[in-house]
């Protein structure tokens, strides 16, 4: 059995941009709904949605037989919890509220197997090696990971050159929604001012050298940061869509049904 190859990170390393949708339903039938829409990549979301270890899984099931690639997003950057998700076969992991060049080295370090990192070999039990199965895994996983990290408040701003240049760090993923909140502008990433921020922060990434990402469900605002280069964005979220979809059939046949607030980064 041959070894998966991430074709996210490899698109990346080309310079080529990706359309990706967020994930928050949290049940693999939806998932598989939104892999055969024709996404170049799915994220499921760990942090801010109800997704287990188990639901995780069956989620990248769903998507394996589809050409979307997925990415999950831990609740949190904690080693021992990167492990588990790497082992159960996510390749591409995004890791909220990174703040320090140091913590990306540790996320770094985390990815990959010893002697150039700390993860626990434990393939026989992993989906990821296909249980052994994979001839020569443990040599050929470290090439397949990539990781991005995410930047979200004014602490990470400050740090963002240096968290880019760590060696391992594949891409750099802006948080609208909580970049706001840190600047004093919370429930508005529109404002002038966070706007601003984040196209320096896209420069400044791209300065690097590295892949810079973002979310918005604003087309417009998508459309400017694919403009400034960003490399990989998020266009919408599935809870947004749906309740979106549904609010409007409901409001055919209904008074009074108010649609979601526009504007906002979801």
């Amino acid at each position: 059995m041959d070894m998966p190859i991430n074709r996210f990170k490899q698109r990346l390393c080309r310079g080529e941009t990706q359309i990706g949708l967020w994930l928050g339903l949290a049940d693999a039938y939806c998932t598989e709904l939104a892999a055969n829409a024709g996404f170049d990549w799915l994220l499921i979301d760990g942090e801010h949605a109800p997704n287990d270890l188990c639901g995780m899984l069956g989620q990248l099931q769903a998507i394996a037989p589809y050409a979307s690639q997925a990415i999950i997003r831990p609740v949190v950057g904690d080693s021992a919890l990167i492990k588990q998700l790497l082992d159960i076969g996510a390749q591409t992991l995004l890791v909220p509220m990174v703040e320090s060049a140091q913590q990306a080295r540790e996320l770094v370090r985390a990815m990959h197997y010893p002697p150039q990192g700390i993860r626990g070999v434990g393939s026989a039990l992993a989906r990821a090696s296909r249980w052994n199965s994979i001839a020569g895994y443990l040599d050929q996983a470290d090439a397949q990971m990539c990781l991005l990290v995410q930047i979200e408040n004014l602490e990470g701003l400050a740090n963002l050159e240096a968290i880019a240049q760590v060696e391992g760090v594949d891409g750099v993923f802006i948080g609208p929604a909580d970049l706001s909140a840190s600047m004093g502008y919370r429930g508005n990433p529109g404002h002038p001012a966070v706007q601003a921020a984040i196209e320096d922060a896209i420069a400044r990434v791209r300065q690097a050298g590295k892949a810079a990402g973002i979310l918005s469900a604003d087309q417009a605002l998508a459309r400017r940061y694919i403009e400034l280069g960003a490399a990989f964005v998020a266009v919408g979220v599935d809870t947004t869509v749906l309740m979106r979809g549904l609010q409007s059939l409901a409001a055919t046949f209904k008074d009074g049904v108010a649609p979601l607030r526009p504007g906002c980064v979801y």
